[in-house]
């Protein structure tokens, strides 16, 4: 009784040939299976419903009765001999994947350890470190308010008017009615003098909100505040501090210029500008000016909110923004770059 050979080589071969020949294909491959999955795949191959031997045991129904037990116990035989290689060659893989994993997983005590990378310090809380240095030096104290305010601290107290635009919705974020988030850090001017007798000499660093975004602007910003009160204080003291300070922090022979503005908290009132250099997208560098500074003479109805005699005593007051002192100094093109903690941008500082 002949069938047709499994391998496709078009001869006819008697069923025990055709499965001693496919017993010593199947042991070669089992045993050169190199992983674990090309063994099982082996072992479907051959020994899978749809295997090689179940293909050529079904011949077994076209041979005479005295053959079919011969063959039979052929076929058992090979089946439990491929199925004893495939155990065997899988306990030989595992126990070689388990060494090998062993092996990587491995700690070699005697290697030095690994540092842990240094962390850098914010280029905001570095300006701001330099900048209360120097305001330092200058005598100033520092101090601090919350940054929930309520709209009296935050816009009453400092003289500006109900109607006044900067109180709408597309200036100021509104916790609730009559509570904001505040909009610079001068509310903590009013908080100062009010538990202080004049002299008072105060720097105020905190976080500001405002409905504002673009390259130079962001919705929240960190700014610092200055406050002097005391007799005999002059606007020509103002410009002196903030020249001072300019000089200190950007170095001798930074440009810079005051021109008027209007500031309800301070009468007469000022911006102060500084020459900004940074590249643009093309690498090109560009200057330009750029608003550094508000800052005036405390306006007397102020000074009477908090019980000071504007007869007796003047001060001035500033406001700047700490990220743009860091894009100044550092020639940085947008404020997004400070508040998107790209380690990239930041490990430059």
């Amino acid at each position: 009784m002949t069938k047709s050979n499994a391998w496709g080589d078009g001869t006819l071969l008697p069923l025990i040939d055709t499965l001693e020949e496919m017993r010593a294909k199947a042991l070669e491959e089992i045993t050169g299976a190199g992983d674990l999955r090309r063994l099982d795949e082996v072992r479907v191959l051959y020994l899978g419903r749809k295997g090689a031997l179940t293909d050529i045991l079904r011949g077994l129904k076209d041979a005479t009765p005295e053959e079919r037990p011969r063959v039979g116990q052929a076929a058992n035989d090979i089946k439990e001999a491929l199925a004893a290689a495939v155990e065997e060659r899988q306990a030989t893989l595992e126990a070689a994947e388990l060494t090998a994993r062993a092996e990587s997983d491995r700690v070699d005590l005697t290697l030095p350890g690994r540092k842990p990378p240094k962390g850098h310090i914010h280029p905001i809380e570095q300006t701001l470190d330099r900048m209360l240095d120097i305001f330092r030096e200058l005598g100033f104290q520092v101090a601090t308010g919350p940054d929930i305010e309520t709209e009296y601290y935050n816009f009453d107290a400092l003289n500006t008017p109900a109607d006044h635009p900067a109180r709408d919705m597309h200036d100021t974020f509104f916790v609730k009615p009559g509570v904001v988030l505040r909009t610079h850090t001068s509310p903590v001017q009013i908080r100062v003098m009010e538990r202080t007798e004049p002299p008072v000499a105060v720097v105020i660093p905190g976080r500001v909100y405002r409905v504002d975004s673009d390259a130079t602007h962001s919705p929240m910003f960190v700014q610092l505040e200055g406050l002097l009160v005391d007799r005999d204080v002059t606007f020509a003291d103002l410009k002196g501090t903030l020249q001072r300070f300019v000089e200190r922090y950007f170095g001798p022979g930074v440009e810079t210029r005051f021109r008027p503005h209007f500031f309800p908290f301070t009468e007469p009132s000022a911006e102060m500008d500084v020459r900004w250099t940074a590249k643009d997208r093309d690498g090109n560098e560009k200057s330009s000016w750029l608003e550094l500074l508000g800052c005036g003479m405390v306006h007397p109805k102020v000074l009477q909110a908090v019980g000071y005699d504007p007869e007796v005593y003047t001060g001035y007051a500033f406001g700047m923004g700490i990220d743009r002192l860091a894009m100044v100094r550092h020639g940085i093109g947008a404020i997004g770059h400070l508040y998107e903690n790209d380690l990239r941008f930041l490990e430059q500082f």
